[in-house]
């Protein structure tokens, strides 16, 4: 007997995967047979699909909320659409895309429909992803230009800093003292000695 499987991905852990879960209940696919990754789209090193794929059987019938869950590139949506369908022999049912629902127009017409809507679809789901990626880049630019830093904040230098690095290298404190009384590491620290020293300000 064939059955019937669901798979969900999320891009990040900060993405909720319950609409699609509940695209998979609404379809009738056992709680069991739900394969979920919170991976990336990048690449397909993927437990869960992995997974997935490996008891996938001909005339399975797997279920995915949209065609983007395969990947999020052209080439890897159409190569999984391919392995799936053709290497394996199951269908695929995509939930908000009618037409792509490989049990229905299995004709020469059929298969030519579907076939084009997945190429549309799959070279729409690169395009968005190829202008997310360079919005996110002008972005950042802009936000730079504007003298926005990213990443963590750089720690302050206290106002006797030179009196610590002077009683440090007087050997008057200690330097594991000297971290802890600036209340930097040792990256940090050094650091900022050569920007004080640099910039004239201790000598």
């Amino acid at each position: 007997m064939n059955s019937v499987y669901g798979y969900v991905r999320v891009s990040s852990v900060d993405q909720n995967e319950s609409r699609q879960l509940a695209a998979m209940q609404q379809s009738g696919v056992p709680m069991a047979n739900i394969y979920a990754d919170r991976q990336s789209g990048k690449d397909f090193n993927r437990p869960q699909y992995i997974r997935m794929v490996s008891v996938l059987q001909k005339g399975d019938l797997l279920y995915i909320l949209s065609i983007d869950r395969l990947g999020r590139n052209y080439t890897e949506i159409q190569e999984q659409w391919r392995i799936l369908t053709k290497e394996i022999g199951a269908d695929i049912c995509v939930v908000d895309m009618p037409l792509l629902d490989t049990r229905h127009g299995k004709d020469l017409l059929g298969t030519f429909i579907a076939d084009l809507v997945l190429q549309i679809l799959s070279f729409a789901a690169q395009s968005e992803r190829d202008n997310i990626k360079k919005r996110q880049e002008q972005g950042i630019a802009a936000a730079k230009a504007r003298g926005v830093r990213f990443g963590r904040p750089e720690t302050a230098v206290p106002v006797n800093f030179a009196n610590i690095v002077h009683s440090w290298e007087e050997k008057e404190i200690t330097f594991e003292e000297a971290l802890h009384r600036c209340n930097m590491s040792k990256a940090t620290f050094y650091r900022r000695l050569h920007a004080y020293r640099n910039d004239g300000l201790y000598s």
